[in-house]
């Protein structure tokens, strides 16, 4: 019996190296890219949780019941973030090494002496008007990096990784704002 609980522990450790490594997109068989259809999202997700769910394996072994935890808990994470854009488009370019957690980037002047000017008008609007003035300025943001959504991901070149890195930033900070008015 001993074996066994020693056998268990490696597997999980095993295992946990393993999910520091695992590739949402492999594990859902999409291409890697910045954009993913959330239709296929879901039929993929239901069809491996059908597969992978704990619930099925109640009468396997405790390595298998561990295994189908483990496999199960990354398919919520791959869906949960497969079905938000930003978190889609943040995993992209974290995989591609395009961004990094905590990273200090540069936003440009322009936009950001735009975001001071509407920082000093937080407090003299509501939040609906606030909120449709954010919408405005992310209007052009997304619309520069459309085409780059759109096209296959293969053919990304390092300004389109660049312009991705810049509407992701760019797009934080606005989500900042917007959570601030919530204080």
């Amino acid at each position: 019996m001993e074996v066994l609980r020693q056998a268990i522990y490696i597997l999980h450790f095993i295992v946990g190296l393993l999910h520091l490594h695992m590739n949402y997109f492999e594990l859902f068989g999409f291409e890697v890219a910045p954009r993913i259809d959330k239709g296929e999202v879901a039929k993929k997700y239901f069809a491996l949780q059908k597969n992978n769910h704990p619930d099925f394996f109640t009468q396997s072994t405790e390595l298998e019941q561990a295994s189908a935890l483990e496999q199960s808990a990354d398919i919520n994470k791959a869906f949960t973030i497969f079905q938000n854009e930003e978190k889609t488009l943040e995993y992209f370019l974290q995989l591609k090494g395009i961004i990094e957690t905590d990273e200090k980037y540069q936003l440009p002047a322009d936009f950001l002496m735009e975001m001071m000017e509407l920082n000093e008008t937080l407090t003299e609007k509501d939040g609906v008007t606030l909120a449709a003035e954010m919408a405005e300025i992310e209007k052009p943001l997304l619309a520069e990096i459309e085409p780059i959504l759109s096209q296959n991901p293969a053919g990304l070149d390092s300004t389109a990784y660049e312009k991705l890195k810049a509407y992701y930033y760019k797009k934080k900070y606005l989500k900042r704002i917007l959570a601030r008015l919530g204080d």
